[in-house]
């Protein structure tokens, strides 16, 4: 367990990191539309390419995960990357959260303890 924590900490900031460069690109992109000159410009943004490359890496460490671990103890641990969305909508987003959005940040944490021992 001790070996999993990390690893899955690690994959999980990968995963949210994805997120936050993907929301950056889009904005970046401009209003959706099925057109070349959007996808041109989505495809080119160094956000949308690094949210890619972090999903990437995110993969190859979660088939590791996978193939090392139990599954019933690695998939929950996925979860942790909720929390950290959580905190990414605050630090990049400056997102007012409310009460019980945290109580299920809670919940959720407290889940993965549970899970973990």
């Amino acid at each position: 367990m001790l070996k999993l924590l990390p690893i899955s900490i690690l994959q999980c900031m990968l995963l949210s990191g994805g997120q936050v460069l993907m929301k950056y690109g889009l904005t970046k992109a401009g209003d959706f539309s099925f057109t070349w000159q959007y996808f041109v410009r989505l495809f080119t943004n160094w956000q949308f390419i690094s949210c890619g490359l972090c999903y990437g890496a995110g993969s190859i460490l979660w088939m590791y995960i996978i193939k090392h671990f139990p599954f019933s103890m690695a998939y929950p641990m996925v979860s942790l990357s909720y929390v950290m969305g959580m905190f990414a909508a605050i630090i990049f987003f400056h997102e007012q959260i409310p009460m019980t959005r945290w109580i299920g940040v809670f919940l959720i944490m407290s889940g993965c303890v549970l899970i973990a021992k």
